[in-house]
Parts: C-alpha cells; structure tokens; sequence
C-alpha cells in the first residue's frame, strides 16, 4: 500500500515538473504572469509530492520490505538500521531518485528565496530549472522505478521486476536482501554520494539564472551574477566535501594505499569542479569589472553539462569503475539529453553574444583581470586532459575494437605541471591590483616570500636529499603559503598600528572582506591537499614481506612485527580474519596495528581493512594480503609510508571552513540598507579585494 502512494506521488510530481516547464515558458513569451505564478507554485509543491515516496523509500529500507526489488538488491536483515538508511542511495534506483529529491529542493528554494528580486529572470528559470528536474523523475518513473516489484513466472528460471504484476506472474518475497555492497559501508561513502549530489543538482541554479538572463536578454546587466555567486559557492563546497570525503573512502577502504588513483568517477566529479572553481574566479571579473562575460556563461553551462556527464557515467557503466553502478539502459537518454543541452545551451549563449559585450577592454597583462584569465585557462587545459584521459577507453573501444585505458602515469605527467602554474598563480594573483599593476611593486610585494620561501626549499633539500621535481613543488607550497600569510600579516600590522591587538585586528580584517579573506583561506587548504598529492608523487614508499611470527620487517625509520592471526564473526554477515602487529620506530615502540581481511557472506565479496598510523609528517598504512591457512603461522604483509597524506584531510577542513567565511554576509551591507546615504556622504571606495 506504501509503494502505491510512492509510485503515485512520484508520477503527480513528474507531472508537476513537466508544467512547471511548459506553463513558465508560456507565460514568460506571452508575457503573462499569472501562468508564471502558476508555474512557481507546481515547482515549489513537486518538492513535498516528491519527499514522499523518497520517506516511502527509506521506510521501506528501514523494516525491510522485500516485496520490493530495490530493497532486496541493497538491503539485508544483517545490516544495522543506521546503514539500511544509507542504502537509499546505495543504488541506481534510489540514488536517481534521491537525485531529483535534492534538485527540486534547491529549485524551491530559489523560487521563495529570490521570486521578488529576480521576477523577471523567473519564467525561464523556472523553465530550465524544472526541465532538468523533469528528466530525473522521469528517468525514476519510466526507468529505473524504485517502486518496482519482483515477480515470479512459471517455468522461468529468472525473476522479473515490475511496477504492475505480469501476467500469468506471482508476487515473489524473498527472505532476505542482498545487502548493500561492502565496499560502501564506510562513513566516506555514507557522506559521499549525497554532498557529491549536492554538488551536482546545485549547480543547476546559477546555470538556470544564465540560461534565463540569456533568453531575457539581461545577461548584460549581470544581475544573474550577483544571484548566482552563493548558490554557486553551496554547489562548489559540497562537491569539494564529497571530493574529500571520496578520497578518504578510497584511502580507508580500497586498500592500495593512496587516496586518489585518477579513476573515471573521481575524473567526473573533479572536471565540475574544476570548471566551477574557475567559474567562481570569471564571475569575480564580471561582477568588479563587466569583463569576461562570455567566459562567465560558458562556464557555468560547461560545469552543468559536466555534472550531467558525471552522472552519466556513474549511472550508465559505460566505463568501469568500483565507483560506479553496473551497466544499464539509462546510458542512450542521458547522453541524448546531455547533448540536447550542452549544444542548446552553447547556440543560445552564441545567438546572444551581444548582450555579452565586455564593459572595459584588458588595460594590461599585468592586472589581476589577466591573472584570472590565465587561471581559467589553466583550468580549462586540465579539465580536457582529464576528460580526454577518461573518455578515451570509450574512443578507443569505438574506433579500434578495442578498450584502452591510461593509468595515474598520464594524468600526473600531462596534468602536473599545468597544476603547478595553477598553484603558483594562486600565491602571486592576491597581489596583482585590478587594471594594472605597477611591475617594481609587484616585485617589492614578491621578494620577502620568495628569498624565505628559496631557503626553506633548500634546507628541506638539503636534508632530503630529495628528487629535483619535489625540490621544484615543495618550493612552490612554500611560496604560495608565505604569499597568502604575508597578505594577512600586513592587514593585521595595519590595524595594530592603530592599537588593536592581534586578534582583534585578524578578526576586524577579515569581518571588513569576507570575500577576499575567505578566498585566502580557500587558496591555504588547497595548497595543504596539494601537499598530499606531493607526498604520493614523490616521497611514498612500499615493501611486502611474507612474515612467520615473531618475524619483523624494516622500511625507513619503522619496524613491524607480526605476533598473531585470528578468525572470528563480525557484524553484518561477515567473517573476519585480524592480524595483530607490533610498530616500532628507531627501535622504540609506537603501537599495536591490526590490519584485517572481511569476507561478506552474502555477497561472496572480501575486503580489505588497512592500520593506519596517522601522524602530521606521514602515515604508516598495514594491510594483510595474504596468509597460511592451516595454524595461521605465517602472513603477508604490504606497508606504505605516505608522508603528508594528514594535511589532505586537515586541508579539506580549511577549504570548508574558507568557502564559509567567504560566502558570509557582509554586515556593512546589511547596516547599508536600512537608511539611504545622502549624495554629500558618498566617498569613494579606496579598499582593494574581490
């Protein structure tokens, strides 16, 4: 009975969307608003018909009812209720679902939010925005029904799944589920999926806006922009969580002993990002200085269409993946619907160039406006190195019979090097002044960091006697960081001078431009992940040993002793077999790590549980890949020493934690807009800062 309301109010909210689309279109070319009103209001009540069947769902989840496919296939009597919840998006069905719960969500919350301000961007707003919503709900109608059901036909040996019973078919319940699939039961996988999918379905907003002020022709008025800026920096710190929070799964669970391995979902979700991040960067232009608009709207309709493609990918196993579901029919409508899109949205931006025309030409090379430029260049570069990386197995398999894939070797060589001009750009770009920038002050600006940032490279060089590219890149976080730091030291002097003290004058900085300050930290946390990817490149090292016990082996600095091996029943359906070790470092004892193999038996599927030592320097990582079966008396251990790996994780935090400070309200706008300034009271504005 449940199941029959969530079909029902998942099919009035397919109908809903579709109205939404057709009706706001209508009224917007006809100029009628009353159809607009309409259509709002279809938009905003598509989000509760559609939370409906998503309690359903997870009801169903939660007291395991097997009458329905879904739960059978991700669900099992073994799994803990906190984990059966999880499992809404655990699978193709209920991701896509969950999906377009979240996307209309954030439409709603943009039609009360900004309805009034924004009333003549709505009609086709609403039109782009419910279109997208639209093709989620109908995909979880039409295809992939979280409401379907399995069935029984005599004689035949496998079941069906059906919203409606076949004829000539019984009702089939099984007994138990399936269960989730045991490499998802990590909390980096439980967060994952949903701020990944946040990310995704929020970027739909900004690109609504710009597709909107597009057909309206106000795209030159660059009001959309001001619209966009926070709904586009939500969408970019939830993919960038879900970015961390996949890294630290893959590091916690895959058990290779890293944390990105350049895998086709991790590229799907790093190219939105990256395109969005230089979004961000193109808007800051447009909004200061009426320039780079064509970039702007690009852009926004580049990451829109790339988070399509993203779940494209995901969704469709159209390229293997342990991220990724299996092979299914949704591969020919989002590829249709991408291209649909992509092209529709590139030949109205085309059609309407002239409302994009720059309000002030480059005045220089040297001026913040070209820095910018560069940096979305750079990230464009990257993004197609990325793209071409992952899509190439497809191209290959098509024109050559053949699936070819390239592996980290490439992306680290044909990526590296563009991210390191990023990085460097990051440090210098604070620094430049808009329009132009006087070359013998951008030097004085320069030198401190640069002689401190010489030193700190060499000695680390000396002592480390290290590979000269990890001289090169430690030299530029070195840099970069002391560029950023500098910034807020000479802030801070300044308002010391006039008797703050330091706190206070940190905390007055950064109240008086949340916008600038924030993006500074942003720059610091990234640069603190970048220091991961450096320890990886350049500083890792593995050993495998088979040990008996008693028996130790040496890497650097740390010993490790195998003591014992035993096998005992774990949770959620699985058997678990724990090795105990002993970790030494210069022959003083750190502590006891116990790696472990767990064998699902449902699924018939192992899985492999790192130790990990986690220090600020570098982490130890144990796992146990092989062992004698009879008495246990001898193991096979790999061991890692991944220096800097910590700062990722400390990075991501910061990264959050900027993008929060950056997106604050600014209280000097709020006091401004309860009084109106007299002319004699207006000054000009000589601060500098986005």
């Amino acid at each position: 009975m449940l199941a029959d309301i969530g079909f029902m109010t998942l099919n009035a909210a397919f109908v809903l969307a579709i109205y939404a689309t057709v009706v706001s279109a209508w009224g917007g070319a006809q100029n009628r608003p009353e159809w607009v009103k309409s259509a709002r209001n279809a938009a905003i009540v598509a989000f509760p018909m559609l939370t409906i069947p998503v309690a359903i769902l997870v009801y169903s989840l939660y007291v395991m009812d097997f009458s329905l496919a879904y739960v059978v296939d991700v669900s099992s009597q073994a799994m803990s209720p906190f984990l059966r919840l999880t499992a809404l998006w655990g699978g193709q069905e209920g991701s896509i679902l969950f999906w377009a719960w979240l996307m209309s969500g954030f439409v709603m919350m943009a039609l009360i939010r900004k309805w009034d301000r924004d009333r003549d961007l709505m009609p086709y707003f609403i039109m782009a925005a419910m279109l997208t919503t639209a093709f989620f709900i109908g995909i979880s109608v039409a295809i992939a029904n979280p409401f379907a059901r399995l069935w029984h036909m005599p004689g035949a040996s496998d079941l069906l799944q059906a919203v409606f019973q076949p004829a000539g078919a019984m009702p089939y319940i099984p007994q138990d589920g399936q269960g989730l699939n045991p490499l998802l039961r990590h909390f980096g996988m439980i967060g994952h999926p949903p701020t990944t999918y946040l990310g995704f379905t929020g970027f739909v907003i900004p690109f609504s806006f710009a597709i909107s002020a597009l057909i309206t022709g106000k795209s030159r008025e660059d009001e959309w922009i001001r619209t966009s800026r926070r709904w586009t920096l939500v969408a970019w710190i939830f993919l960038s969580v879900g970015l961390i929070l996949g890294g630290r799964w893959a590091y916690d669970v895959l058990g290779w002993g890293g944390f990105w391995g350049w895998d086709p979902v991790e590229n799907a979700m790093l190219m939105p990002w990256l395109t969005g991040t230089a979004f961000l960067h193109s808007m800051m232009v447009t909004e200061k200085r009426g320039m780079l608009k064509v970039w702007s709207v690009a852009l926004i309709i580049l990451t829109y269409s790339l988070s399509l493609f993203g779940t494209f990918i995901t969704r469709t196993g159209v390229i293997g993946s342990v991220h990724a579901f299996g092979t299914s029919a949704l591969g020919p409508v989002f590829l249709i619907f991408i291209s649909v899109t992509f092209i529709g949205s590139l030949a109205l931006m085309l059609k309407r160039l002239d409302t994009l025309k720059t309000e002030h030409e480059l005045q220089s090379f040297i001026s913040r406006e070209a820095v910018f430029l560069l940096q979305n260049l750079l990230f464009l570069a990257i993004t197609f190195v990325v793209f071409w990386g992952t899509v190439f197995p497809i191209l290959s398999e098509l024109f050559v019979a053949e699936k070819i894939t390239v592996g980290p070797p490439y992306f680290r060589k044909a990526a590296g090097p563009l991210f390191a001009a990023l990085l460097l750009l990051m440090g210098i770009a604070p620094l430049f002044a808009w329009r132009k920038q006087a070359a013998q002050r951008l030097g004085r600006l320069l030198l401190v960091p640069f002689l401190l940032s010489l030193v700190w490279a060499a000695i680390w060089g000396y002592v480390h006697r290290m590979h000269p590219a990890a001289y090169l890149v430690l030299w530029l976080v070195a840099f970069v960081t002391l560029s950023i730091l500098f910034e807020f030291w000479k802030g801070v002097r300044a308002r010391m001078k006039r008797g703050e003290n330091p706190l206070s004058a940190l905390w007055s900085l950064i109240g008086r431009n949340h916008r600038r300050y924030g993006g500074y930290i942003i720059h610091l946390g990234v640069v603190m992940i970048g220091l991961g990817f450096i320890g990886e490149s350049y500083f890792k090292s593995e050993t495998q040993v088979a040990l008996s016990r008693g028996e130790s082996l040496t890497i650097g600095d740390y010993s490790l002793r195998f003591d014992n091996l035993e096998a005992y029943p774990g949770s959620d359906g699985r058997e678990i077999l724990e090795a105990t070790t002993s970790l030494y470092k210069n022959g003083e004892f750190i502590r006891t790590m116990k790696p472990r193999r767990d064998y699902f038996i449902v699924q018939e599927q192992p899985s492999t549980i790192p130790a990990v030592y986690a220090t600020p320097a570098e982490d130890v990582y144990v796992l146990l890949i092989g062992w004698e079966e009879i008495g246990y008396s001898s193991s096979t251990f790999k061991v890692y020493i991944n220096p800097l790996i910590s700062w990722t994780w400390v990075g991501g935090f910061v990264l959050i934690f900027g993008t929060i400070v950056a997106a604050w309200p600014q209280a000097e706008r709020r006091r401004k807009s309860s009084y109106v300034l007299k002319p004699a009271q207006v000054r000009p504005q000589l601060g500098t800062g986005d």
